[in-house]
């Protein structure tokens, strides 16, 4: 049965999770789009190297993929050893491969000296 989003995840419960992410409102993602006749079929590529980027930046690995018509189903195994290995360095260092991180993180990844709570938060 899914789980709303804002649901934590149990690792103790298990470590393997299938997500979904479909689109809206007959839109498509990959393929041929019948009603319009515009072909999306490039994208597939697209959603591959993505995930494929994602994962060599966190501590997932892809057990399995689909990518249909109008969504696409991954099937993720969380590397919990591999995410309690990593230094904070690490941790921010890979955050910010995905995002620019918070101004507090950017000064960590800056070596800026930071004050005990700012270190601890």
């Amino acid at each position: 049965m899914g789980r709303p989003c804002k649901s934590p995840i149990s690792l103790e419960a298990t470590p393997y999770y299938h997500c979904v992410s479909r689109c809206v409102r007959r839109a498509f993602l990959c393929g041929r789009d019948e009603r319009t006749g515009r072909c999306f079929e490039h994208r597939r590529q697209w959603i591959e190297d993505r995930l494929l980027e994602l994962v060599g930046v966190s501590a997932l690995d892809i057990c399995a993929y689909a990518v249909m018509s109008n969504h696409y189903h991954v099937v993720l195994h969380i590397n919990a050893a591999q995410a309690e290995a990593w230094t904070l360095r690490e941790v921010v260092d890979r955050w910010h491969q995905r995002c620019k991180g918070s101004p507090l993180s950017q000064r960590y990844a800056r070596n800026e000296a930071l004050n005990g709570a700012e270190r601890k938060r």
